[in-house]
């Protein structure tokens, strides 16, 4: 039995469409399934920042299976292996952090391509390659199907955005908040009219080329404006900080009301 490999994210972004997904950084498989139920486009296994290991992404990415929903990870690092491992476990996207220059975001592509595009080692046994069953169209589809993204998170990646725009198969680009705010000097305040004045050249440009454009958004009504701007791959939630504010605010009524008790 044989499952074709095709990513309709992929699909929709490149029509044009908007896509939105959320953060999975608790590493277990009941909130990835959660999650992946709701009726996200994508979800996104935070393997840099959360404590999961490649076991626990196994599981996610199990329980992620057979939702409509597409699996994306980002890895720990602009790292080769991290990343080869991410996807030969399933993932069909890869948001890869901090990438300050074309020659890194050249790095990252290669990472996720099979020779000769690039320098993926080569296994038909992987759980992505249906642990056997699926070798042929895997390795024929792979290197189509996988979308690439990159974060851009300090000043050095915008003064080398026109670079990274330039790399062959790079599909997106991703403005991560906090550390673009932090790396400019202002720590925790992406709202910071330097961190925004960032934010508007980085749109700019990736708004103006063949790359699709995403961040992260904490409301709503952000959400909405990143939508009008043209962005396609906004993270909406995490369901660690979900769950947090639920659980705060259901133990903030109850003080408000009952004192201790």
């Amino acid at each position: 039995m044989t499952n074709e490999f095709n990513n309709p994210v992929r699909q929709k972004l490149k029509d044009g469409k908007k896509t939105v997904g959320a953060f999975l950084q608790v590493p277990h498989s009941i909130p990835a399934e959660i999650f992946a139920m709701a009726g996200f486009d994508w979800l996104i296994v935070d393997m840099e920042h959360a404590p999961g290991d490649y076991g626990d992404l196994l599981t996610q990415l199990q329980a992620i299976k057979g939702t409509g929903t597409v699996p994306f990870v980002r890895p720990p690092w602009n790292d080769d292996v991290a990343i080869k491992k991410i996807l030969d476990s399933g993932a069909q996207g890869v948001l890869v952090p901090y990438v300050n220059t074309g020659a890194e975001a050249a790095s990252a592509v290669a990472a996720c391509r099979y020779p000769p595009v690039g320098v993926r080692g080569v296994s038909g046994s992987n759980r992505a390659a249906g642990f056997g069953n699926n070798i042929k169209n895997y390795l024929e589809v792979a290197n189509r199907e996988i979308v690439v993204i990159i974060a851009i998170e300090t000043q050095e990646a915008i003064d080398n955005l026109d670079d990274i725009l330039a790399v062959e198969g790079l599909d997106g680009v991703f403005i991560g908040p906090m550390d673009l705010a932090t790396n400019l000097g202002h720590i925790g305040n992406p709202s910071h009219p330097e961190v925004l004045k960032a934010f508007a050249e980085i749109e700019a440009k990736v708004l103006g080329s063949d790359k699709f454009l995403g961040t992260l958004t904490t409301t709503w009504e952000r959400t909405q404006e990143c939508f009008d701007k043209g962005y396609q791959w906004l993270i909406v939630m995490q369901d660690v900080s979900a769950l947090v504010k639920a659980a705060n605010a259901m133990t903030a009524q109850f003080r408000d009301a009952y004192g201790d008790g």
